[in-house]
């Protein structure tokens, strides 16, 4: 019996669809790894830079001021400012989860039901997406009342406030990821694994919550993030699960054998479920399979954005808006995690501890990089690179170009895009790396202020930086922000 063409259609977008929903999960994790990775390897190096600054800046202050710019005048950046408030917030949690036992969590949560455990899972979930939801907001707040230009020395102590409310965020979130884990471990080490099955099981839920519903696009997109994010969370909580285990069994490689079968049906079953549900999404909805990729070519434009000279502050901001994941409290929890299953003994060990360190640096090199050139690629094909380098519209003939000027207006590294909400993750354009573009544009102006026999060389000119302007290639990006954005 012969396929109809309509259906054959069908049935190949469906697979593609598939094919790049996928790239996109792949590409999205990555991401997520980009921002977690930031926090343990160059996030320590640019608190050390900006304390070194705070330190040795008085001493230039029998200098004369002459020559300097106003930036080289203030003590702190307002992006190093953020960088020694996040490194403070990591380093006193870490120091609060001491005073949280595993152990005894873990023999409370062993002796509750089965069905109570799944029911207090399914809580954990969702109480998670809505610390996700504000936490940021809390961050972004602290961020804002440290870096906002203040009159009055007085103004300084509503820093303290915000500063202690993001402590508490942080603590209680760490806290709530630790039952998460925990529950996930209690299920690996049960006899039956009943209820590692009834957890599993509990993704599939999630085809039916979503599937007979009405999707727009940006919902689907708002979906894909939460998945993402929900996906790598995940990954790092199974790698929590294996680092208690094998502590446990004094690291013996054997068990790490037994635990490979079940953290594999956990990966394929969360990886099944997010190929099936969104493929029926698509299908019930009349999405086409290209808007996954256009969904990356959106991620990737973020990163692009966020790696250009001007950027305020590092991806990992970005990321937790776009998908809502915020890398600070799963950060201190595995390091309270990886600090209590191993222990550091002997000349050789710290040695190992360094070169780790060093390795873990290489590879978040290595990860930036890789992903600067995906998404310069992605922002290629998707044509989006005139958002980039060409951020003020052209004036049309006969029309002024109507308030050029609030294309540029931000405070203290706050911008505000085209929706109107502020950003923390851009700093200020200045206004003359935007202006041979607008004088390209008006050309009206040249006739009012040269003469008749300079006009030639004047529209040469203008034609060769038009010829310029549209040759700008995406690899004129600054590549030496990949381990952080640059501070002038």
């Amino acid at each position: 019996m012969r396929i109809p063409k309509e259906l054959e259609k069908e049935r190949m977008s469906d697979l593609r669809g598939s094919q790049n929903m996928l790239r996109l999960m792949f590409f999205g994790i990555f991401l997520c790894l980009d921002a977690f990775l930031y926090i343990f390897t160059l996030l320590p190096l640019r608190v050390f830079l900006a304390m070194f600054r705070f330190i040795t800046l008085p001493c230039y202050g029998l200098r004369s001021h002459r020559g300097l710019t106003e930036s080289d005048r203030r003590l702190l950046q307002p992006a190093q400012v953020c960088d020694i408030l996040k490194g403070v917030i990591l380093v006193i949690c870490y120091f609060m989860m001491h005073y949280v036992d595993y152990s005894m969590m873990y023999h409370l949560i062993r002796g509750q039901s089965v069905i109570k455990l799944y029911i207090i899972y399914n809580m954990l979930e969702v109480a998670d997406r809505l610390f996700s939801s504000f936490g940021q907001d809390i961050l972004d707040a602290l961020y804002w009342t440290a870096t906002e230009p203040k009159e009055r020395k007085r103004a300084h102590i509503g820093v303290i406030p915000h500063f202690f409310m993001a402590v508490l965020y942080v603590f209680l979130h760490a806290i709530l990821i630790m039952v998460q884990a925990t529950t996930l471990n209690v299920a690996f080490n049960s006899h039956n694994k009943s209820l590692l099955t009834i957890m599993m099981s509990n993704n599939f839920v999630e085809i039916k919550g979503s599937v007979f519903k009405k999707f727009e696009k940006n919902n689907l997109f708002q979906m894909s993030n939460s998945d993402i994010k929900e996906r790598f969370t995940n990954y790092v909580l199974l790698l929590i699960v294996c680092l208690r285990n094998m502590e446990q069994f004094s690291w013996n490689p054997d068990h790490l054998w037994v635990l490979f079968p079940d953290v594999c049906m956990v990966v394929a079953s969360e990886i099944a479920v997010d190929i099936v549900k969104h493929a029926f999404i698509t299908k019930f909805n009349d999405i086409t399979a290209d808007v996954y990729s256009e969904y990356r070519a959106s991620l990737a434009f973020d990163l692009v954005s966020s790696r250009q000279k001007n950027a305020y502050t590092d991806y990992s901001d970005s990321v937790s808006r776009r998908m809502g994941f915020i890398p600070l409290p799963l950060a201190v929890l595995l390091m309270r995690v990886v600090t209590s299953s191993i222990k550091v003994q002997g000349v050789l060990a710290y040695v190992c501890v360094v070169l780790f360190y060093c390795g873990l640096i290489s590879l978040k090199v290595l990860n930036s990089i890789v992903l600067l050139g995906k998404s310069c690629q992605y922002v290629k094909e998707a044509k989006m690179e005139e958002k980039l380098f060409n951020p003020v519209p052209s004036a049309s003939a006969g029309k002024p170009a109507g308030k050029p000027q609030s294309m540029f207006k931000s405070t203290h590294g706050f911008s505000t895009d085209e929706n109107g909400s502020t950003s923390v993750t851009s700093q200020p354009v200045h206004q003359k790396d935007s202006l041979p573009s607008l004088l390209v544009t008006s050309s009206s102006d040249q006739f009012l202020t040269t003469p008749d026999g300079e006009e030639k060389d004047i529209s040469q000119d203008s034609s060769e930086l038009k010829h310029r302007s549209s040759k700008k290639d995406l690899l004129e990006i600054d590549r030496f922000t990949i381990c952080g954005n640059r501070i002038d």
